[in-house]
């Protein structure tokens, strides 16, 4: 199982793959645009990138050449109309790892990503330690001092996100922005952050969970 990313606008396309590679026991989030793709890289870690090239707001080349200046090595697979040798020069030399031309068969994809799979490493930071709240991003399990928390699809995205940025404020506007990209009011962070707060123990989970006055949550260590 692998978690993957893949970043395409046509929708009715985005959902046959994700039915797809759902079937073959990958975990795939979506992307409709260029903005959307940058904001997920910047705080989730994938093993596999699909990355269409005419991607509005933000062009997958334009997506791919922040990614790569971050450092993150995560393979990219550049998938797109363009055919030409030229244009998959410029796909390769701005640092995609493999190319697939439209229109391809789900079979072709699924063999491209099972062959970046293997040549991938796994990652170092797949696990994310903040004090004793450990986060392990490949099977998708969370611990508080050894011992796992169960938590629901949208916790865990949370818990990821506060890790990925300790001891740093984000109102509920900007959590909703960042972890829902969806729409959605800041009520549905709330209820979220209540429950993750029980989860986490430690009376209310305050102590992991701050609240900052007139400025919004973070997430800082427990204090011993």
């Amino acid at each position: 199982m692998a978690r993957i990313l893949f970043a395409e606008d046509d929708e009715n396309l985005s959902q046959l793959v994700v039915q797809f590679l759902q079937g073959a026991h990958h975990v795939v989030d979506t992307a409709m645009t260029g903005q959307e793709a940058t904001d997920k890289l910047d705080y989730i870690t994938y093993d596999v990138i699909v990355l269409d090239w005419n991607l509005p707001i933000k062009n997958g080349i334009d997506v791919l050449r922040e990614f790569q200046s971050s450092g993150k090595s995560t393979p990219v697979l550049m998938v797109t109309a363009r055919s030409t040798v030229s244009e998959k020069v410029i796909g390769l030399e701005e640092g995609a790892t493999d190319y697939l031309t439209k229109p391809f068969t789900m079979e072709e994809l699924a063999a491209r990503i099972r062959a970046l799979l293997r040549r991938a490493p796994q990652p170092p930071s797949s696990i994310l330690k903040v004090g004793d709240i450990e986060l392990d991003r490949t099977s998708f399990t969370a611990k508080r001092a050894g011992a796992e928390i169960k938590l629901v699809s949208k916790e865990f995205d949370l818990l990821e996100f506060f890790l990925s940025h300790p001891n740093q404020p984000f109102s509920a506007e900007v959590l909703l922005e960042r972890v829902w990209h969806s729409e959605s009011d800041s009520t549905t962070v709330r209820m979220c952050l209540m429950s993750l707060r029980k989860k986490l123990g430690s009376r209310d989970g305050s102590q992991y969970i701050k609240t900052v006055r007139g400025v919004g949550y973070l997430f800082s260590p427990a204090e011993t």
